[in-house]
């Protein structure tokens, strides 16, 4: 009999301490966890299967929406590597969540050096004060004298009543000007060059190689005509470089556009006075 009681005993002991523990768990309801699937009511109108993404490492499932309507097809998160297995991703329409695009890395483009050029000559019209034109010139030398102001890149034909006949022309760079009287000693159509041995020895230290001679032609720097000076290796002749006319580039000859040494060629004779300033 005792035995028996203390069996009931036990038993409601149990059954109190179960009850006990059950009121405290549920004593308030836990609350209610709305699917993000269901914030979206047309989703149950379509009366589609709404399918949870799979789990992507480094992602959050929480918040994602993917809707099976197409069939699926691999993608891949990351490059793969041996041992590793695609991950599926179903093909979405939804504008809600999209996942993440794989981004590819553009191919390294080989470059090529290019080809180097040398810079090309800047090739400028002549200034107008160096063409041809007649000024007022006051000077006792006769008529048919030359003058070379070479200061002013000036060459005067003396002409009668105080008039000249002005032309622009290139005279000696620095270090090579010179001044003096001479007459014209030769005169010479299309002419051949032959560059002294100073000049020659002078441009090879620069790294430029003249010829030992060239024939006359277009490409000659010598130009279309040429008056020699005296017995000196100075001429009044034309150019190649018509663009360098005004300026002090020779090695102390006096140069002028070919169209204007013909000119000049036809208005003077052999002996003609030449005083360079």
């Amino acid at each position: 009999m005792m035995k028996k009681m203390l069996l009931i005993t036990a038993s409601l002991l149990s059954a109190f301490g179960f009850s006990a523990q059950a009121n405290d768990r549920y004593r308030e309801r836990p609350p209610v966890i709305v699917s993000p699937d269901l914030t979206a009511p047309w989703i149950m109108q379509l009366g589609g299967q709404v399918n949870p993404a799979p789990a992507v490492r480094g992602q959050p499932r929480q918040g994602q929406v993917y809707y099976r309507q197409q069939a699926p097809r691999a993608v891949y998160r990351q490059a793969p590597t041996s041992g590793r297995q695609p991950i599926f991703a179903p093909r979405t329409q939804s504008t809600q969540i999209r996942p993440p695009q794989i981004r590819h890395q553009p191919p390294r483009m080989q470059v090529q050096a290019a080809a180097v050029r040398p810079n090309p000559v800047i090739r400028q019209g002549l200034e107008p004060q160096f063409l041809p034109q007649m000024v007022d010139y006051r000077t006792d030398k006769a008529p048919g004298t030359i003058v070379i102001d070479t200061n002013n890149r000036f060459l005067y034909l003396v002409m009668e009543n105080g008039q000249a006949k002005r032309y622009g022309v290139g005279v000696g760079k620095p270090g090579f000007e010179w001044a003096g009287t001479h007459t014209v000693t030769r005169k010479a159509e299309w002419p051949s060059w032959h560059p002294p041995k100073e000049m020659i020895q002078r441009e090879a230290a620069k790294g430029h190689y003249l010829p030992v001679s060239m024939e006359g032609g277009p490409e000659n720097p010598l130009g279309a005509r040429a008056m020699y000076l005296g017995s000196t290796l100075y001429r009044i002749h034309g150019t190649n470089a018509p663009w360098t006319i005004g300026s002090a580039v020779s090695s102390g000859c006096i140069r002028m556009r070919n169209e204007d040494v013909t000119d000049l060629y036809q208005r003077v004779d052999v002996g003609t006075k030449v005083f360079v300033m």
